[in-house]
C-alpha cells in the first residue's frame, strides 16, 4: 500500500520564491520537503494549542463558572494597564 499521495497546490508568488530559495540554498532537497516540514511545524503548533486549551483554558473556564476564580471586564483591564503605564 502506498504511504504518500501526490497533490497539486497553488501558492502566492512570494511563497513560491521562498520554497525555491530554500531548495536552491541546499536547506531542502525538494519543494516537497519544504512543504512537509511546514506541515509538520503547523501540526506541532496545533498540538501545543490543543494542549493549552485542555490544560489551561478549560480548567480556568470551569473555575470561573464555579465561582472559584474572578474575572475582569475589558474596561477594568484597560484601567489597570493604564495605571501601570503600559497603554
Amino acid at each position: 500500500m502506498r504511504s504518500t499521495k501526490q497533490m497539486s497546490i497553488t501558492v502566492p508568488l512570494e511563497m513560491a520564491a521562498v520554497v525555491e530559495w530554500k531548495v536552491a540554498s541546499g536547506e531542502y532537497a525538494s519543494d516537497s520537503e519544504v512543504f512537509r516540514d511546514g506541515l509538520r511545524a503547523l501540526m506541532a503548533r496545533d498540538r501545543v494549542v490543543e494542549r493549552w486549551l485542555a490544560e489551561v483554558v478549560v480548567p480556568t473556564h470551569d473555575r470561573v463558572l464555579a465561582g472559584q476564580e474572578g474575572v475582569y471586564t475589558a474596561d477594568e483591564v484597560r484601567a489597570r494597564l493604564q495605571d501601570m503605564a503600559l497603554v
